[in-house]
């Protein structure tokens, strides 16, 4: 049976946007039920910032606390983290300061080789990567450009997505792609977080092909830079009917 959409907006008594004179970002948080029944809460902190948590464990997904003006206090409103994993190593994606304040002792990072490289530490993990920490597995996937004349941007076999199964749920978060013909490998993904930002990753019309490619249970657009939140609506609202679709304005 096909999934009915709907379209959640964020009301401004429940989340407020920064203004010229605030510096913290706002956190919206989405609750995802696991097949087990139990929660999981991810923290959309910024452009590509997310955080993951399960049962007291959290994930930090390419943390950084100061971009484009606007600035997140990782130190309040987190703990040191279980796990850090960086998709690839531009500076919105990765930064040592950061991952540095988040890290404790017993901190797993995960990232590409170039930032590898690049930060002097963590495990590498390449495309088709799987590991396996507490009750969370975590596989690499491809994130690249494939428009002539972008590829420079996000070659092909360097930066990756990641493939979250928690107590039996999907949580795909795409890092800076196109529709890639990978992703429709995807399968039963209950929440998709994908790039929407020009040209660096999707145009809204690509975001909707790949949605279109393994129809997520839900969808987040994110990464957004000036993407056009009517052009993605327009697109979901005519061709997406296997999900539900939410747009953060706070994500750009």
């Amino acid at each position: 049976m096909k999934r009915i959409y709907t379209l959640l907006t964020a009301l401004t008594t429940m989340f407020s946007i920064c203004n010229a004179q605030t510096t913290e970002q706002p956190m919206p948080t989405i609750k995802q039920m696991t097949k087990g029944n139990n929660e999981i809460s991810i923290t959309l902190i910024n452009h590509g910032s997310l955080a993951v948590e399960y049962k007291g464990f959290v994930i930090q997904i390419d943390p950084v606390a100061n971009f484009g003006g606007k600035q997140f206090d990782y130190k309040k409103n987190f703990k040191k983290t279980d796990v850090i994993l960086v998709t690839h190593e531009h500076g919105d994606h990765l930064n040592p300061q950061t991952i540095e304040q988040l890290s404790s002792a017993d901190t797993k990072i995960l990232l590409n080789a170039k930032s590898q490289a690049q930060l002097g530490k963590g495990e590498i993990m390449n495309n088709g990567d799987e590991v396996t920490i507490g009750e969370i597995k975590i596989k690499a996937v491809p994130a690249y450009n494939t428009t002539p004349g972008r590829e420079n941007f996000h070659p092909k076999g360097n930066g990756n997505g990641y493939l979250l199964t928690i107590d039996g749920t999907q949580i795909y978060i795409s890092g800076d792609t196109e529709d890639i013909p990978e992703m429709k490998e995807l399968k039963d993904i209950d929440l998709a977080f994908l790039s929407a930002n020009q040209p660096y990753t999707m145009t809204p019309q690509q975001l909707v092909n790949a949605a279109k490619m393994f129809e997520p249970a839900r969808l987040v657009p994110y990464h957004l830079g000036e993407t056009s939140f009517d052009a993605i609506r327009n697109g979901l609202d005519t061709e997406a009917t296997f999900c539900k679709y939410e747009l953060w304005e706070q994500l750009r």
